[in-house]
């Protein structure tokens, strides 16, 4: 199932109850997979404290895997360099 597919079904319950426009809801933005050095909830905490600082973003973290992956507009330099505030060893691995 394609993105838009999958925000389509998660919405489409809003659309039917409150007839609010698709286009306000569906912003397509790329998702981008991260590897950072994360070894503890301490490191997940900071990857989230950045991200949330940057503004802009979704993110899922997986820890066990140590694996971020960001929807976003923003560049991927910007996303990797923000990441790396965390002190971290992080590397783009590439679009999800």
């Amino acid at each position: 199932m394609t993105t838009l597919c999958k925000r389509y079904v998660e919405i489409r319950p809003l659309i039917t109850k409150y007839g609010v426009s698709l286009s306000n809801y569906l912003h397509l933005r790329p998702k981008h997979e991260f590897f950072v050095d994360m070894t503890c909830e301490g490191c997940s905490g900071a990857v989230t404290r950045v991200l949330n600082k940057l503004g802009g973003v979704q993110f899922e973290i997986d820890l066990p895997n140590k694996k971020v992956f960001i929807e976003s507009d923003k560049d991927t330099d910007v996303l990797l360099e923000t990441l790396k505030k965390t002190g971290k060893a992080a590397n783009y691995i590439g679009p999800k």
